[in-house]
């Protein structure tokens, strides 16, 4: 079994009337079925309302399924018991760093998950200094978060998971209030993060520049994963994606108008080099 498995999940969100009974349901997670291995960039792609984000919220036990099982390295985020080790292994960022931020100085937020775990001082200092480290953020450990840009504060929300050691970081579109300045910054120190310490990403995002070096895409629609497969398969699949209301990278778009008005250009073409060594054969 991966690190994350879901089985048949189906997820509802329940509206109440004034007397508390349950007025009408809302179909949100609709019988997906997930097998990630450790290690693995996992991202997972869909329009607003597609369900992704709900199902981000399972894999770190912020949703209970309402129909099926997901599990997180083999124990059922069902079981109440497991719970507190779900969190640890599988941390959880999301769009606004301002809602993760919670010290006053860098250092302090970044030490506050590995405090509420009970792990000693001397460790926290280690595992803080390693996290900042990795995500590029150590000369901005004695400042104020309110006077980093965007980019940097993600990149502290980041490094405040990391410092909780998990195995798993679920990232729900953490670059979606970033200038593009701000969404390379997260992406590369992501992408860091999953090749030299092999921590499993998941990356939930609509910004298909993000994903071309992922190992597998989802996409998702009405609650359901209606597309996967390798970027390359995915974005070969231009009318298709674009049936779901979904963008290519402009690299690909551009190859693939191109190949419609006669050119002999392959499909799934991810990057300007790419395009331009198929142009000059």
């Amino acid at each position: 079994m991966g690190i994350i498995k879901a089985l048949k999940l189906g997820f509802d969100y329940l509206k109440y009337d004034d007397d508390g009974n349950v007025e009408s349901t809302q179909r949100a997670v609709d019988d997906v079925n997930l097998d990630i291995e450790a290690g693995e960039f996992i991202a997972i792609l869909g329009h607003n309302g597609s369900g992704k984000s709900t199902l981000a919220k399972h894999m770190n036990a912020l949703l209970l399924p309402s129909e099926g099982t997901l599990w997180v390295d083999n124990m059922d985020t069902a079981s109440e018991a497991d719970t507190w080790k779900i969190r640890q292994k599988a941390g959880m960022v999301f769009q606004n760093p301002d809602n993760q931020i919670i010290a006053t100085v860098v250092e302090e937020d970044v030490g506050f998950g590995p405090e509420n775990m009970g792990i000693p001082t001397a460790d926290i200092w280690t595992r803080v200094d390693d996290a900042l480290q990795k995500v590029g953020m150590t000369t901005y450990r004695h400042h104020s978060p309110n006077k980093l840009s965007g980019g940097q504060k993600q990149r502290v929300a980041i490094a405040g998971v990391m410092a909780m050691r998990p195995s798993c970081i679920v990232l729900d579109e953490p670059t979606a209030m970033l200038d593009p300045n701000g969404r390379k910054e997260v992406i590369k120190a992501v992408h860091e993060l999953n090749k030299t310490e092999n921590v499993t990403v998941i990356l939930i995002t609509h910004y298909m520049e993000e994903v071309i070096d992922a190992d597998r895409v989802y996409v998702m629609d009405s609650g359901k994963v209606v597309m996967q497969g390798t970027p390359k398969e995915i974005f070969s699949r231009v009318e298709e994606l674009k049936h779901y209301r979904l963008d290519v990278p402009q690299v690909t778009l551009l190859a693939h108008e191109l190949k419609k008005n006669g050119l002999d250009i392959p499909d799934g073409i991810l990057t300007t080099e790419e395009l331009v060594s198929v142009l000059c054969r």
